[in-house]
């Protein structure tokens, strides 16, 4: 079958072979923002999405991850823009957008999958851990959003993606700041899909359940304790609903291990 095709595109005219090229790869010519993109779903998001033809701009708190992430995809020639950035802090979203504006002249995807997490019992949370989970979950989504969405406007088109977690709707104990900041972006994307209606463009909302990313694996989770997915298939949701037709949306989507308790879990 692959031979079948690569022959038909070579035989083809210019334009049939254009059409069978985003047939195989979706996004060319499309720029996307991934912002998290160090690791986990962010980084695999990024190569799936690289893989799929786009431009990106990836963003992290983390520099060094980010350099190293951004320099995997430029060996494989895909055009990449990396920029520390923590998204709570709406002057870093402003010099990241700029960058992006700079470089690529527009943007027509944004994923926002950076956040962080922190818990515990009630009592015991500090102002301080409260602050940076909504900071990064809620505040990024926001800041980020709200400047790709000054870009999408005049252009009549685009996607915002945001990462949201099946916590928005079954919190688990210990969990406040994250349950709140993801019920926070589940609504966030609610309000700015109605929004973005007359301006041609879609906001979905992406909930994975487990994911065996490094987060898990360094505080000693593995798929052995519970049900665990790898990133790269939350990546190829994400594509799944980013690909779809300009004038669809694919406004939620719930993502789990097929074992995972979600209905009544605890």
């Amino acid at each position: 079958m692959p031979n079948h095709i690569n022959r038909r595109a070579v035989l083809a005219k210019p334009n049939q072979r254009e059409g069978f090229s985003k047939i195989m790869k979706p996004l060319t010519d499309q720029i996307v923002v991934v912002t998290g993109a160090n690791r986990g779903i962010g980084k695999a998001i990024a190569i799936a999405f690289a893989e799929a033809g786009a431009s990106l701009a990836l963003c992290a708190r983390n520099g060094e991850s980010l350099s190293h992430v951004a320099d995997e995809l430029r060996t494989s020639g895909v055009n990449v823009l990396a920029q520390t950035c923590d998204v709570s802090i709406e002057a870093d979203v402003e010099r990241l957008f700029d960058a992006v504006r700079s470089q690529f002249g527009r943007v027509d995807i944004l994923v926002n999958n950076a956040g962080a997490f922190d818990g515990g019992p009630l009592d015991e949370l500090t102002l301080e851990a409260w602050n940076n989970v909504v900071g990064s979950c809620l505040t990024g989504t926001f800041l980020c959003s709200r400047a790709a969405f000054r870009m999408m406007k005049p252009q009549r088109s685009g996607r915002i993606l945001n990462i949201g977690s099946i916590s928005a709707q079954r919190p688990r104990e210990g969990s406040a700041p994250y349950s709140a900041a993801k019920f926070g972006v589940w609504g966030l994307t609610q309000a700015i899909a109605l929004d973005s209606r007359p301006h041609g463009i879609t906001c979905s909302c992406l909930h994975p359940g487990n994911v065996l990313v490094e987060r898990r694996m360094e505080s000693g989770k593995s798929s052995d304790d519970e049900p665990m997915m790898q990133p790269e298939s939350i990546a190829r949701a994400a594509l799944a609903m980013v690909t779809l037709p300009a004038d669809v949306n694919f406004l939620e989507a719930i993502v789990l291990p097929r074992d995972q308790a979600y209905l009544g879990r605890g």
